[in-house]
């Protein structure tokens, strides 16, 4: 089964503002979540201050909650390293 992929405004828009090459890198590896979403081989991890998981992009961060009743997952945030957990 695949999940569907839905995006917070700031998610979507930080998205949009970044330089198109390094945004379709980042598209492609939340693409590939539809398939699984908690795959340790896509660099992701639980969050462990809040509920969430995080996929590592480089020096790029994708914060992001599965809803697995619906199979939905909502990307919340995607900013850099040292800009994701503030």
């Amino acid at each position: 089964m695949m999940y569907e992929i839905h995006f917070k405004p700031m998610a979507l828009k930080a998205l949009l503002k970044m330089p198109r090459n390094q945004a379709l890198i980042i598209r492609t590896k939340i693409d590939a979540l539809k398939e699984d979403p908690y795959a340790k081989n896509n660099n992701v991890k639980k969050l462990k201050e809040v509920e969430g998981y995080r996929l590592r992009i480089g020096d790029w961060r994708v914060i992001y909650h599965i809803n697995d009743k619906a199979l939905k997952i909502l990307v919340i945030k995607i900013a850099s390293r040292g800009e994701v957990y503030k």
